[in-house]
């Protein structure tokens, strides 16, 4: 306020008009780089000498640096005197090069006419030889003019003198024509010796007919001395000159500066701002009044709590016409705290504090507070305090479990007896039960609160009928609240029950609120608000509040709704979906993800199935729709997948049967539960072996898998296209893809793909383009294709199985022949027993050599040529046998008197599992053992 006090002296405090100075981003950081005024406080008198003192040693500086009032004034002084001192240099050179070329004109024109008029200059060029004659001449003249050349020409330009003898003869560079018809003429050229002015005058006879010609020509450098000579004296008095301007700015600038306290205009301009806004800004009056007990200064603030007059400033207090009580304190200017005094109608705290105590000026400063409107707005902020306090109670208590009935119940609880005296919900059964609610007649009380326990409404669990006239049912309809303030007046609602309503207002419910339950465009139900003993009605102010808390509670209630759908749908399901986990194997390494739609539980799914031979099926099916029914028939055809993949089929007679199974679920559910066909699954089987790397693919309607070679190119497999499953009568078709170690091999369902807003084929390119800059992991690949999906609601489920190729190393194989000699089983047992010790299996030996011995006397006994053994050393040991006959050995158990008839009994106690697989050249008997 001190700053103030200087600043505005007796003149008026009200903002000036006129625009404001413009504002420097350099303001934000006024109050960063200077202390004492824009920190809102007065310095002390001791603090401001301070200040100087330690500006002094840096005062130079700052006036060199420009950034206060006094640097910039002293670079702008220094500016202006350099600008002069510039523009009179250019101002000499340009006048000189003036006077040079005229000087070079006038004297080339002169020397020119004197020489072409002089005796014997005509005669000579009647002579026989002009160039003897006039060449000395000419030379002579030329060095006694002390210009640059004097050349005599004829009538055509042919020159008969030159300084430059080899140019005699040679014709004159310049323009004649006017010389010609009597006129002397002056050019400005630069030639072979610079810039100069060159002179052509006619040679006349006696009868005026010119008969030649004569040039002299001057460089403008020999005239342009005096610009050499005066340049250093102007140059020296301009030094003194700016030497004495810095000077005189300087010290100008140095006692600007003391004044200024290093503030720049910005700053300065800032700190009027400040405490201007921050003056009149205030809900506060504040007055300024000296030691004298004049006003000094008022606010806008002041002005209106005082009503004081508009030319109050610069009076003494005691004559602006205040109550004696507030005019003498303010005259008195003792210290004051929160006093409060009466101005008409308004109750001001007045605070009051001396400006003197550190140093400043004589006289006090006032600040006047209205406590009759903060009483007013106290009252109105603790009843708006309490409306928000039920907000956020609603916020964090209603929704705590994902259970319809008991999220009802916390609405409830919550607004009695804060807001009503007793609360009711009432839904629809739907609700109940996570269905769609759909228009009904009657409602169920799901929830009841109130501050007794013997009122006359409907109790919880009771069915509530809907008449039109209701409050209830007029809310549903219109979508909004709907106020009865008096009950007792109202007709309306009685039609829902008379008897009922007369024992409600027999009671002392007088007033009510009924706000229909609505998630969206859905209506869940209705809410009503009763209330009894509070004597004032429910207002439109309340009105608002009742809205504001159904609909919070509407939002927890449908998505408590939506959960017990959901989640009967989820546990029915979850089970049958998706395998819990993948099972171990070492030909893939695997890599999957699923994300369900948001309109339901659909029928995507996939499998990964370890198949014999340390080969592994990987299956991707989808069944088309959405809900229960599609999740059903996805089970099941999982679970064939799982029964037909046990029999080692191929991949294209696996989804034969699986087509077969597909059109008999369609008959069978057809003709019972009239439910649709399931016709329209696509599935897609691939059988990849790590030992030759060969990966057998058949489909039936699905999307082409996509393989991404271990160099990063992408291509979609080139595999046949069979029909959707349960369609019939087309064969499906199968293609072997040779994959090089570290592929991957990209399953997905049509979801990935396609949707209702893109065709199938821009799906694909944009798959293709996420799989190129997808990282080298089987999770990466899927982080990679997942990110690269448009951000939009998900219409249809997706399954997507990365796998990356693995093979067999070469050590880890094993293969003998066999030739069809009984005697030939010890060989292999031998070989057999040779291996297992180089593979450190010593220990599987002995059941290892009893298994072959078994399978090869088999083979050798009723298979045919040729007979291959193999075993392979993965995660168990794999015993093979090859041979040329399509039969299949059965297990059968001997009777005591049996000779034979133990060998695949035995096998099968040995072994971990043992089956036969067929081929197109016969079939393979095989046996798993554990690793020790």
């Amino acid at each position: 306020m001190v700053r103030l006090l200087g600043r505005f002296g007796g003149g008026s405090a009200r903002r000036p008009d006129g625009p404001r100075p413009p504002q420097t981003p350099d303001h934000a950081h006024a109050h960063d780089r200077h202390e004492g005024p824009l920190r809102g406080t007065s310095p002390t008198r001791a603090e401001r000498d301070g200040a100087r003192t330690r500006q002094r040693p840096g005062a130079l500086r700052a006036v060199v640096g420009g950034r206060s009032v006094a640097g910039q004034v002293f670079v702008l002084q220094v500016v202006i005197v350099l600008l002069l001192v510039v523009a009179a240099v250019v101002a000499l050179v340009l006048q000189v090069r003036h006077d040079s070329t005229i000087e070079a004109r006038n004297r080339s024109v002169a020397v020119a006419q004197a020489f072409a008029n002089a005796p014997g200059t005509a005669e000579a060029l009647s002579s026989p030889n002009p160039s003897a004659v006039l060449q000395p001449r000419a030379e002579a003249a030329r060095r006694a003019t002390d210009v640059d050349f004097i050349v005599v020409m004829d009538t055509n330009g042919i020159r008969y003198t030159h300084p430059k003898p080899d140019r005699i003869g040679k014709k004159f560079v310049g323009n004649i024509a006017p010389a010609l018809a009597g006129r002397v003429v002056t050019e400005d050229i630069t030639g072979t010796i610079g810039p100069l002015v060159q002179a052509v005058v006619p040679v006349k006879a006696d009868d005026g007919k010119v008969i030649g010609l004569v040039s002299a020509g001057i460089t403008t450098a020999k005239v342009g001395g005096t610009a050499d000579q005066q340049l250093p004296l102007l140059l020296m008095a301009a030094a003194v000159g700016l030497a004495l301007a810095t000077a005189g700015t300087a010290l100008v600038s140095r006692r600007l500066l003391r004044q200024t306290h290093g503030l720049g205009p910005h700053e300065m301009t800032r700190m009027y701002e400040h405490h201007d806004a921050v003056l009149h800004a205030v809900r506060e009056g504040v007055l300024i009044v000296d030691g004298e007990g004049r006003l000094l200064l008022a606010n806008d603030e002041a002005h209106r709590l005082l009503d004081l007059p508009a030319d109050a400033e610069g009076r003494h207090v005691l004559d602006l016409g205040l109550p004696a009580d507030i005019a003498g304190l303010l005259a008195s200017g003792r210290v004051a705290t929160d006093e409060v005094h009466r101005v008409k109608d308004r109750l001001l705290a007045i605070n009051q504090r001396p400006t003197d105590i550190q140093g400043g000026p004589p006289g006090s400063v006032a600040t006047l507070r209205d406590s009759t409107e903060l009483r007013a707005l106290s009252g109105r902020a603790e009843v708006a305090r309490e409306r928000l306090d039920m907000l956020y109670d609603a916020t964090v208590g209603i929704g705590t479990s994902l259970d319809v009935t008991r999220t009802a119940e916390e609405l409830a609880e919550l607004t009695v007896p804060r807001f009503a005296d007793f609360t009711t919900v009432d839904l629809y059964d739907a609700v109940l039960s996570g269905g769609q609610p759909e228009a009904a007649t009657t409602l169920r009380r799901v929830a009841l609160s109130g501050i007794r326990e013997d009122a006359p409404l409907y109790k919880v669990g009771e069915r509530i009928p809907l008449v039109d006239s209701a409050p209830q049912t007029r809310g549903i309809i219109s979508g909004r609240a709907v106020l009865e303030s008096r009950l007792a007046e109202a007709t309306g609602w009685r039609a829902q029950d008379w008897e009922r309503s007369a024992h409600v207002i027999e009671y002392g419910i007088h007033s009510l609120i009924a706000v229909p339950l609505r998630a969206g465009n859905l209506v869940l139900g209705t809410v009503s608000f009763w209330r009894s003993d509070k004597p004032q009605p429910f207002d439109t102010e309340e009105v608002a509040l009742a809205e504001e808390l159904v609909t919070r509670a509407a939002v927890s209630i449908d998505n408590a709704r939506r959960y017990t759908r959901e989640h009967t749908m989820a546990v029915t399901l979850q089970r049958s979906l998706l395998p819990r986990r993948l099972p171990e194997q070492d030909a893939l390494d695997i890599a999957y993800k699923y994300l369900p739609a948001q309109a339901g539980v659909g029928g995507d799914w996939f499998d990964v199935l370890p198949l014999s031979g340390a080969r592994v099926a990987l299956v991707v099916g989808d069944v088309v729709g959405h809900g229960l029914h599609a999740a059903a028939t996805m089970g099941r055809l999982r679970t064939a997948v799982h029964n037909f993949s046990a029999l080692d089929l191929p991949p294209d007679e696996l989804l034969g049967l699986l087509d077969e199974l597909v059109a008999r679920i369609d008959q069978d559910e057809a003709e019972e539960s009239g439910n649709s066909p399931v016709t329209g699954a696509t599935c897609l089987y691939a059988v990849y072996d790590p030992v030759s790397r060969l990966c057998t693919v058949a489909r039936a309607g699905h999307p082409p898998p996509a393989l991404i070679h271990p160099d990063g190119s992408v291509e979609y497999a080139d595999v046949p296209a069979g029909p959707p499953l349960g369609l019939g009568g087309l064969p499906f078709e199968t293609a072997d893809l040779e994959l090089a170690e570290g592929s991957r091999l990209v399953l997905y369902t049509d979801g990935l793909v396609e949707d209702r807003e893109r065709d199938i084929d821009v799906g694909l390119e944009l798959l293709r383009t996420a799989l190129e800059h997808a990282g080298p992991s089987p999770e990466d690949t899927c982080r990679a294709v997942l990110d690269a999906r448009p951000p939009s609601r998900a219409t249809d489920d997706i399954a997507l199985i990365v796998a990356r190729t693995q093979a067999l190393a070469a050590d880890r194989i094993a293969e003998w022949q066999v030739p069809a000699d009984p005697a030939a089983v010890s060989n292999v047992r031998a070989s057999v027993s040779r291996q297992l010790a180089r593979w450190g299996l010593e220990d599987l030996a002995f059941t290892t050599e009893l298994i072959l011995s078994e399978l090869v006397t088999n083979a050798i006994r009723y298979g045919g040529d040729p007979i291959h053994v193999r075993m392979l050393f993965d995660r168990t040991l794999i015993c093979e046998v090859f041979d040329s006959s399509s039969t299949s050995p059965h297990l059968r158990y001997a009777a005591m008197t049996d000779e034979g008839g133990r060998g695949l009994f035995l096998v099968a106690q040995l072994s971990d599992r043992w089956g036969t697989r067929y081929t197109p050249e016969g079939k393979v008997i095989w046996a798993e053992q554990s690793l020790p």
